[in-house]
């Protein structure tokens, strides 16, 4: 076996615990398919990181949820903005659902605060969850006979 074939057989079964302890085979996939191509690109780069590409040049440990995230000069751009649950979470925490909204006015504000532009069909689902939840109130508003939501 090659030096290189031989390195790369004894990474795979230091990650092998680590990625068999996900169920889901979809993810197992994806999670090898990424490390693989962060080897292949650190190949190209000869010694720039570790050969499975998790550190950056920097020698600081880079997430690996961040690979799909890379340019093609192989540098991090910057975070995902959160999605609509996580936002509608945060937003729960604070004095915005003390009186009732309506979902347009909440896909406003999340565009205006957050600068994330979500659909008013991306934001009823969660919205009817955190009612399920008793998180929100979802109340008949009977002037435009939607829905307005409204902390308990």
């Amino acid at each position: 076996m090659s030096k290189h074939t031989e390195k790369l057989r004894k990474q795979l079964l230091e990650i092998s615990e680590v990625v068999n302890a996900f169920r889901s085979e979809a993810v197992q996939v994806k999670i090898i398919d990424r490390l693989l191509d962060s080897i292949i690109d650190g190949d190209r780069h000869d010694g720039e990181g570790d050969s499975l590409g998790l550190f950056h040049r920097s020698g600081k440990k880079r997430n690996i949820d961040a690979i799909d995230g890379e340019n093609t000069e192989g540098r991090i751009r910057g975070r995902k903005k959160p999605g609509a649950t996580k936002i509608l979470n945060q937003i729960i925490h604070t004095d915005f659902f003390d009186v009732p909204r309506s979902i347009s006015t909440i896909a406003n504000y999340c565009k205006d605060q957050y600068d994330s532009d979500f659909k008013t069909s991306e934001l009823s689902g969660i919205l009817l969850k955190l009612a399920n939840e008793n998180k929100l109130k979802r109340e008949r508003n009977n002037d435009n006979n939607r829905f307005d939501y409204v902390k308990f």
